[in-house]
């Protein structure tokens, strides 16, 4: 009779085996975290741009009563805590004259500049909005 510690398959893994398995997990996984990392910075990004535009534009909107006025050119500054972040704002309204208007029935061209600035990381970013008024007679 045939002993049957010969005839038995072996079906485990060996030692060596389960080590490059791991090793293959563990370069997959570090490639997977830093891609997750980037994702986490790119959103945040996004997010501080977004909100730079909004207060932009929502500056831009208080200050078109002031372009559509009488008033000399203005120029205004300040900053917005929003978030734990620190946005600086600066509106620019000045006048302009285009020899191509003259004659048409559109007086008192401006043009209205927002800027935003602010601080992300290392690196100073801003976002600039720009729109031209008129009054039609």
């Amino acid at each position: 009779m045939a002993n049957p510690v010969f005839w038995r398959k072996n079906n485990a893994f060996t030692l060596i085996e389960v080590i490059a398995a791991l090793a293959v997990v563990a370069i997959a996984m570090v490639a997977l975290i830093r891609l997750h990392l980037i994702s986490i910075n790119m959103t945040d990004s996004a997010d501080v741009s977004t909100q730079a535009t909004l207060l932009a534009q929502e500056k831009m909107t208080a200050a078109l009563s002031d372009a559509l006025s009488d008033r000399p050119t203005v120029s205004q500054s300040g900053a917005i805590q929003q978030n734990n972040r620190q946005f600086n704002w600066q509106s620019q309204i000045t006048d302009l004259h285009l020899p191509q208007l003259d004659g048409s029935d559109l007086t008192g061209l401006r043009r209205l500049r927002m800027d935003i600035s602010w601080k992300q990381g290392r690196h100073d970013k801003h976002v600039t909005l720009t729109t031209y008024v008129a009054k039609q007679n």
